[in-house]
């Protein structure tokens, strides 16, 4: 449960190597969450990330995870909440693939649409059901400004991140009223080793910047929050370009 001041207690993470992940991680942890649950695939990595939340003084767990394995999402992370009640699931995994080779071999395409898309509603939604009977808990899925409009660029990875901003717009939806909250965070350019090399987009951010909006939003309960926040009118005008136009667009 909460504590006394609001902050969660317990927070779990799918896509426990996530540089914004961690970053909300460490915010959490100064704030008096002290038991983190990091899942993802096993790697040096991993349990790296585990022993620094360890060294902020959180208790960090790591469990065996991989997006690409719904069959085995129900009884991986049913175990973690037979541990004990998680107050918020941080949704983080993803990929951003290469877009030239998705058009070239379909099965890359497949695998970002079945990593960002398909692995993260088959996760989503065990989370849900035990968060649901719980009677408590936030679930924040990070989602991405890719979603609102697919450009020409990545169309692959942007259509993926259109079905889970959906998906999760709607599991808010379903939620409603259980004592369920469902935060979509929708960032735009992110300084990250999966963006480097890549050439930055105006308005990028850092991972400690879309903490910060993730852990705002979570004491707003609000429904959406946009990093940073300009995005938000840049994005409500971009929607409704003509696509003749848009396609001309540098973006």
């Amino acid at each position: 449960m909460k504590d006394a001041f609001g902050s969660p207690q317990s927070l779990l993470i799918l896509g426990g190597t996530s540089e914004i992940a961690l970053a909300t991680a460490r915010r959490l942890v100064a704030r008096r969450t002290r038991t983190v649950w990091l899942a993802g695939r096993p790697s040096p990595a991993l349990e790296a990330a585990a022993d620094h939340l360890r060294e902020l003084g959180a208790d960090a767990r790591t469990v065996s995870f991989d997006a690409l394995a719904p069959e085995r999402h129900e009884e991986v992370l049913g175990k973690v909440f037979a541990e004990g009640d998680i107050d918020l699931v941080l949704l983080a995994f993803g990929v951003l693939g290469d877009q030239a080779r998705a058009e070239e071999e379909p099965l890359a395409a497949v695998r970002v649409a079945q990593t960002n898309y398909t692995g993260a509603v088959c996760a989503g939604l065990v989370c849900a059901k035990e968060l649901r009977a719980q009677g408590h808990g936030s679930l924040v899925v990070l989602s991405s400004v890719a979603g609102e409009r697919a450009r020409r660029a990545n169309f692959v990875y942007g259509s993926s991140k259109a079905g889970l901003d959906a998906f999760a717009q709607g599991l808010g939806d379903a939620l409603h009223g259980t004592g369920v909250h469902v935060l979509v965070v929708r960032p735009g350019f992110v300084r990250t080793k999966m963006t480097s090399g890549l050439k930055e987009a105006p308005l990028a951010a850092d991972p400690e910047a879309v903490a910060e909006a993730v852990e705002t939003g979570l004491r707003q309960r609000a429904e959406i929050v946009w990093v940073p926040g300009a995005l938000r009118a840049v994005m409500a005008v971009l929607r409704h370009v003509p696509r003749g136009v848009f396609r001309r667009l540098p973006v």
